[in-house]
């Protein structure tokens, strides 16, 4: 990689979905929404749609898609330690979402299940970064079964698309700006309408949609992955999780640790194998690391290897390993960088 290349601002890139929203997220960049089903902005991705591999996928102002590039020069754009552990990927997605309206019931496979069912080696555990909800008094998700749920009966509730049955039998928690929400594979969840995040998960678009009626009409024959119902409930948690255990899942902004760099840490080490975040403002120093950078609120400037970019709220950047020690200055700086996982984790399932 060429040394003199700058972190890249990206633009919006929102491909058209199944459920409505995406007015937030065009406040938030200052932009007009192009209409109201661009609920998700791929930041930084090098991860296609599973219904269309060149949806989603960022190409970068040189008209190169964010995969050839780092192909091309893996070490530059991700550097060495993580190459030898994570290979050419970028083991990470990042994404703004807007819930325009309520997110239909579903969950993601593990990394186990994935590598068994999907030929992937990434599953999607994702995480959420609460920046507004609709209610000032907070916004709400529903996060696992509060009993235990006998498989038989999931799948009744599928097949019949017996929504009211699966949403009573979830932990409605309450989520406010702020918050971080951990989101384990395999657990059931959905964000309730009003609410808008920054998510980061695991490079790939498995999940299973127990609840499709009113969302996608095909969603018996494409919500189970292509495995059929048998294999793709398999990686429902259908285990009971306890409103404290569901509440336990999220993370307030005074239970963030600091970090030596002066930094907020944002998940609980729980999510370290998977991807981690950082909240940072003026002053904080960065290792070099491939990251996404969402500015939540402020100005200033990312200083790095070789010069300095001006970021504004509103804003996603892309850094390359090559960019350096990299460092925020401005007054009222509020920046959430979002990191792959570190090259030493060991593996989680």
């Amino acid at each position: 990689m060429d040394r003199r290349v700058r972190p890249l601002p990206l633009p919006a890139n929102q491909p058209r979905h199944f459920y409505r929203g995406g007015s937030s997220i065009a406040r938030f960049r200052g932009v007009r929404p192009p209409d109201d089903r661009r609920p998700e902005d791929w930041v930084g991705s090098a991860t296609g749609r599973i219904d269309d591999a060149s949806a989603g996928v960022t190409v970068l102002p040189d008209g190169r898609p964010l995969p050839d590039a780092v192909a091309a020069d893996p070490a530059g754009w991700l550097g060495p330690a993580h190459l030898r552990r994570w290979g050419p990927s970028t083991a990470l997605l990042v994404k703004l979402l807007d819930a325009g309206q309520r997110l239909p019931v579903h969950c993601h496979p593990s990394r186990e299940f994935a590598r068994a069912h999907l030929g992937s080696a990434f599953g999607k555990t994702e995480a959420w970064l609460v920046l507004e909800t609709a209610d000032p008094d907070g916004g709400w998700v529903r996060l696992g079964f509060r009993d235990e749920i006998p498989e038989e009966r999931l799948r009744v509730w599928s097949a019949e698309q017996d929504v009211g049955a699966m949403l009573s039998a979830t932990n409605l928690v309450r989520v406010r700006p702020g918050d971080a929400v951990l989101i384990p594979a395999g657990i059931p969840h959905s964000i309730d309408a009003g609410v808008f995040v920054v998510e980061l998960q695991e490079p790939t678009d498995f999940s299973v949609m127990l609840e499709w009626k009113g969302f996608a009409p095909d969603g018996d024959e494409t919500g189970h992955l292509k495995l059929g119902w048998d294999v793709a409930l398999q990686c429902v948690d259908r285990r009971a999780w306890t409103p404290d255990e569901a509440a336990a899942l999220v993370r307030t902004r005074d239970q963030m640790p600091v970090t030596g760099e002066g930094a907020r840490r944002v998940l609980p080490e729980a999510a370290d194998p998977f991807f981690r975040a950082e909240l940072a403002g003026d002053g904080t120093v960065f290792s070099p690391s491939f990251a996404v950078l969402v500015v939540l609120r402020g100005e200033g400037e990312l200083r790095f290897d070789g010069g300095s970019q001006r970021v504004r709220s509103g804003q996603t950047v892309l850094v390359p390993y090559d960019a350096g020690p990299t460092s925020l200055h401005g007054r009222g700086l509020d920046v959430l960088r979002c990191l792959p996982p570190a090259p030493e984790e060991t593996e989680a399932g």
